[in-house]
């Protein structure tokens, strides 16, 4: 396995005029490539936060992230959207273009500045599009699509991006079941496909389990790190949430409700 991106002693949080506020410190995580990772916690926790600092949008308050053996904060905007795609879950701002043309935003970062594709670019589109199954909304407006299926196209776009990582802020949100577990297997074929590594943030813990080859688990105490087998074991997801009502069985793999 090849490890895309580390963080040594990593600190994160806040700082203000007169206060700083840490929420998670001494964090050292790694990401390797063909691995999917999910990132879970309570509400509140810090997921985005983490997930901010580790794609360079946030300075850490102390400690490193290194993306390629590279520290974050040396990369050019263009060299960093070259090493490493974000799919976040805001809206997308009003226009009129076509799922191909936004599958094709991914080319970006190596289109010249006038924004021509090249073959090699209109192949990598295809090629993502073949990959998320989307290819029969291509000429359909973004706006013509579900959640479901627009979340399938905004991948599609990191994987033309052609970076080594990619990372998902709540890509499940606003899904049903069905949905959820389609794009979960999807994330999961998609890694072992192309040897990406996929880390996604999400509150389907128990979906998370079943499909996640890694987890990282956030708790007011610690961030942990591990197969979900051995977080199960050793006991981690029942420090997941502090209500007496919801507890974790080892047994099932999964949280139940008293």
């Amino acid at each position: 396995m090849i490890s895309i991106l580390k963080t040594t002693n990593l600190n994160i949080g806040y700082k203000s005029k007169k206060t700083v506020v840490t929420i998670a410190e001494n964090l050292n995580l790694n990401l390797s490539s063909g691995k999917l990772i999910s990132l879970i916690g309570a509400n509140g926790i810090g997921k985005s936060t983490l997930l901010r600092t580790i794609t360079g949008i946030q300075h850490p308050l102390a400690g490193n992230v290194y993306l390629n053996d590279k520290e974050i904060s040396a990369y050019q905007p263009l060299d960093l959207a070259q090493n490493l795609s974000l799919v976040l879950t805001e809206k997308l701002p009003p226009s009129n273009l076509s799922v191909f043309e936004l599958v094709a935003l991914g080319r970006q970062p190596y289109t010249n500045w006038v924004g021509t594709l090249t073959q090699t670019d209109i192949e990598k589109v295809q090629q993502a599009m073949q990959l998320t199954q989307i290819e029969h909304l291509s000429n359909k407006k973004h706006y013509q699509i579900s959640d479901g299926q627009l979340q399938k196209v905004l991948i599609a776009r990191a994987l033309a991006q052609d970076t080594p990582l990619i990372i998902l802020d709540e890509p499940t949100t606003h899904l049903d079941l069905l949905h959820k577990v389609s794009l979960f297997k999807l994330l999961k074929k998609l890694t072992q496909e192309t040897q990406k590594c996929i880390l996604f943030s999400t509150h389907d813990i128990d979906l998370a389990i079943q499909l996640s080859d890694e987890m990282i688990l956030m708790t007011p105490e610690n961030v942990v790190q591990d197969e979900p087998c051995n977080l199960i074991s050793n006991g981690s997801f029942t420090a997941l949430f502090k209500d007496e009502h919801i507890i974790f069985d080892a047994e099932k793999g999964k949280f139940i409700v008293t």
